[in-house]
């Protein structure tokens, strides 16, 4: 009876914000606007950091890339929930929800692995200026860029299989925004405890391990700028770093406590507004925070837009 019972998953269906249909025409202007926002903000950060003479460091070449990266981490998730929001329909099929979780992972982690490399290149800097020149060569830097990228995938994949291996028992509703780990866990069929297992290494390597790295390179950066002799000199080394800090504390704050609450005080509503949080809102601050607080980019963007 219950190999009978067990069919072969085609599809699920993300529940995202069917319970809020009277806002559905509200949701949808706002998901489109920061879109719009996200592609247009990393794009002019992208191409200034391309063009502008005075943007060519390796600070700004990790920059660029990151932006990309959002672009591209956003471009997983925001389209497919427009789509739901406007059909009404969040019908997904079963290989297009693998595709998505494998590459919201893999673009997580990639991300992960930018901020970390750019924490080392803010240390090279402050606490290495004699060196950095030598140390942050373009043939490093373009390296490291290749490194954040490709690193995760091959484990990515095998996480991703590990978990749709799993049977599921359809019509298979996921109440989430977007394919995740945790809601397909919850649905599946069986004992879940290895893959669940799984995924914490998993995290705890391309994630906890990257923050590590982080918080190495902040701690030695702000000893060496308490030892610096001039107030101005300390207040120019903070506002290099401070931008980073800031998307660092937004990325990593919201996916800890998203990730490593206990399962006690998970709820499906608190679930998708963090999951908004670390792969909407931080995209769409990226180029706000760096723009704001960093007068070269200022400069590069009145000479791209000078109206």
């Amino acid at each position: 009876m219950e190999r009978s019972n067990v069919t072969f998953m085609v599809e699920f269906i993300l529940l995202g914000f069917s319970d809020l249909p009277n806002l559905r025409s509200l949701l949808f202007g706002i998901f489109l606007i920061i879109y719009i926002n996200i592609l247009v903000g990393n794009g002019l950060l992208i191409v200034i950091t391309k063009t502008s003479p005075a943007l060519q460091t390796p600070m700004y070449f990790f920059l660029g890339n990151f932006s990309f990266l959002e672009i591209c981490y956003t471009s997983v998730t925001l389209p497919r929930i427009l789509r739901d929001i406007w059909t009404q329909k969040g019908n997904i099929p079963f290989v297009s929800c693998a595709i998505q979780t494998c590459s919201l992972y893999v673009l997580g982690i990639a991300e992960c692995l930018f901020l970390a490399v750019m924490a080392y290149d803010r240390y090279v800097a402050i606490c290495k200026p004699l060196y950095y020149p030598l140390i942050m060569n373009h043939r490093t830097c373009v390296l490291m860029v290749i490194v954040s990228w490709i690193t995760a995938i091959p484990a990515q994949i095998g996480v991703t299989y590990y978990i749709f291996s799993l049977k599921f028992c359809g019509p298979t509703k996921l109440n989430h925004i977007f394919c995740d780990a945790s809601p397909l866990l919850e649905i599946a069929i069986g004992d879940t405890y290895q893959r669940e297992i799984a995924v914490h290494v998993n995290t705890f390597f391309f994630v906890i391990i990257p923050f590590l790295l982080i918080l190495i390179s902040y701690f030695r950066i702000i000893t060496t700028i308490l030892k610096l002799p001039s107030t101005s000199g300390k207040s120019k080394a903070f506002s290099t770093c401070s931008s980073h800090l800031m998307v660092v504390c937004l990325f990593y704050g919201s996916a800890s406590i998203m990730y490593l609450r206990p399962k006690s005080i998970h709820s499906a509503k608190s679930d998708k507004i963090f999951a908004l949080f670390y792969t909407i809102v931080t995209p769409v601050l990226n180029p706000i925070i760096y723009s704001l607080r960093n007068k070269d980019v200022i400069a590069a963007l009145r000479k791209l837009l000078p109206k």
